[in-house]
């Protein structure tokens, strides 16, 4: 009886063209795969091509897994792992199952019996965790903050308040073209002893991380305009 496959998730560029990023083993899989469980198809298909493996994109399945895939068109996907075949998982950014909706098809995949194997890569929260200084030890990623003017208010406060509570630190991202909205709301509703970093297009050619008190960032301008960013905030015993 033929053994089931396996799932690889597999890390995807965080900037265009930062291949240097990506480990050699990925390239490897991506040569011998021909079954991909992605969040965007061209996205993918592009990434694919700019490895120069020499492989026929047109000849590889691709399924995509977003978050409105349904349980039903999971457990389909799924089923050629059930029956031998082995399957790439990609994101549209950094590593799958990170802040992507890839997680409900690993869930999935290991109550099926499916093995599931990570494959290191990078990833923007975790790299700019390790750029800002705040704590490595205690951290929350809250993925999108809310919109509207004052419940974004009311939740960075609160996030301030649970970070010198327990001396953690808070980690938020925000759609590209909201980023300056996102870091004057910020400086308007913490204190100015609360330290911020912004790590701005990690890994790419617009990188830029810093890390400063809100009273400080005040007087210092930053370009974030439809510039993928992570915001992180620490207000811990630590500050």
């Amino acid at each position: 009886m033929q053994g089931k496959g396996t799932l690889y998730l597999l890390p995807m560029i965080l900037s265009e063209g930062r291949f240097e990023v990506i480990p050699p083993v990925t390239a490897d899989l991506v040569g011998k795969l021909d079954y991909f469980l992605v969040e965007n198809i061209r996205t993918s298909r592009r990434y694919i091509s700019g490895m120069n493996l020499g492989l026929d994109i047109s000849a590889l399945r691709f399924e995509v897994v977003d978050k409105n895939t349904s349980h039903e068109t999971i457990d389909r996907l799924l089923k050629p792992l059930q029956e031998g075949v082995s399957a790439g998982v990609l994101s549209e950014s950094g590593s799958p199952g990170v802040a992507d909706p890839g997680a409900k098809l690993v869930s999935r995949a290991h109550s099926l019996g499916i093995r599931v194997v990570p494959i290191p890569g990078p990833s923007s929260i975790l790299l700019s965790l390790m750029a800002s200084g705040f704590n490595g030890q205690k951290f929350a990623f809250h993925g999108y903050l809310p919109i509207q003017k004052q419940e974004r208010a009311r939740a960075l406060k609160s996030l301030e308040l649970e970070s010198r509570k327990n001396d953690q630190t808070q980690i938020f991202i925000e759609t590209p073209y909201r980023n300056m909205q996102m870091l004057e709301a910020i400086l308007e509703n913490c204190a100015g002893n609360t330290r911020v970093c912004v790590a701005r297009d990690v890994t790419g050619e617009q990188e830029l991380v810093k890390s400063a008190p809100v009273s400080e960032w005040k007087k210092s301008e930053i370009s974030l305009h439809k510039i993928p960013a992570v915001f992180l905030l620490y207000a811990g015993s630590g500050n």
